[in-house]
């Protein structure tokens, strides 16, 4: 009960921030009329991300794109929105893995390896977005719209078809428990590759880890925790940069699309949960598609 009511306040606490902030602006109405319906976006996105261990990314970048932004701008509102959904959603399914340790010993032991996961993975993710962030001239290839739309097609595209892949593993009766020698080496290398590629596009660092730890056969629902878990702090790491040097973040959208991801990110739980986490990768892994193809220049 403690528990529960001390969520219900924290949840109270950034009601009463938000309306603050709201109240503050110069013209709270105009605003709300205008940026309003961007909580749905940020409901999805973040439903989206914490459900498959995708980022939000995939979901608001081609958005932005149709909004003609630029490269920094999208992909820095993007991280704000992310600082919010992929944290409740990181919360949230620790508070789930805690649970499991209660009631459920067989399940709980498919789930033991999440911190040693995060542990190799989380300092490498954050060395890959700031070597990226702070080395300008790793930017100039996605400087303009066009490549920048360019690169996040044709990721999506492969992430995708790797999700595709995946699907048939799900039907694993049998999962791994423990990290075996390879995934101390590689577990890194790939979150260091996906966080270079997150500093880029705004999304990678936890869809590799996911498909990766789905194609060792691990627990589904335990790689898509450990995606998001690392998400959150990857997108953390990455917002100081957009907060005090590149100061590209949109923060009209934010200010409205980030309490939706923080609603998303608490939902999106329970959509895993309630629904076949078969049909859930079908169906995000066609919508990926369908955003990749449609991100493209052509």
């Amino acid at each position: 009960m403690l528990g529960a009511i001390s969520a219900l306040q924290i949840r109270v606490l950034l009601g009463i921030i938000w309306l603050v902030v709201f109240f503050c602006t110069t013209d709270p109405i105009g605003l709300f009329e205008e940026y309003a319906g961007f909580t749905l976006l940020g409901v999805v996105g973040a439903v989206f991300a914490n459900a498959t261990g995708a980022g939000g990314g995939v979901v608001f970048m081609p958005f932005f794109s149709q909004l003609n932004f630029s490269a920094a701008t999208a992909v820095s509102t993007s991280f704000a929105i992310q600082c919010c959904g992929m944290t409740a959603g990181a919360i949230t399914w620790w508070a789930f893995y805690r649970k499991l340790n209660a009631v459920d010993g067989e399940l709980a032991n498919q789930w033991q390896g999440i911190g040693k996961v995060l542990l190799l993975t989380v300092p490498a993710s954050i060395i890959g977005v700031v070597l990226v962030q702070y080395l300008q001239d790793s930017l100039s290839i996605v400087a303009e719209h066009k490549t920048l739309d360019l690169f996040f097609g044709l990721f999506s595209i492969v992430l995708a078809v790797a999700i595709f892949i995946t699907v048939p593993l799900m039907k694993v009766s049998q999962f791994s428990q423990i990290l075996g020698q390879r995934d101390h080496i590689l577990l890194p290398l790939i979150a260091l590759v996906g966080g270079i590629i997150t500093a880029i596009l705004s999304i990678g660092v936890g869809e590799l880890v996911a498909v990766y730890l789905i194609l060792r056969r691990f627990n589904v629902t335990f790689a898509i925790a450990c995606a998001v878990m690392l998400s959150a702090f990857t997108v953390w790491a990455g917002i100081v940069y957009h907060l005090l040097i590149s100061q590209a973040v949109y923060w009209p959208i934010v200010l409205f699309a980030g309490p939706g991801a923080i609603i998303g990110g608490i939902l999106a739980k329970r959509l895993v949960l309630f629904f076949s986490a078969r049909n859930l990768k079908l169906f995000f892994a066609g919508w990926i598609l369908i955003m990749g193809l449609s991100t493209l220049p052509y």
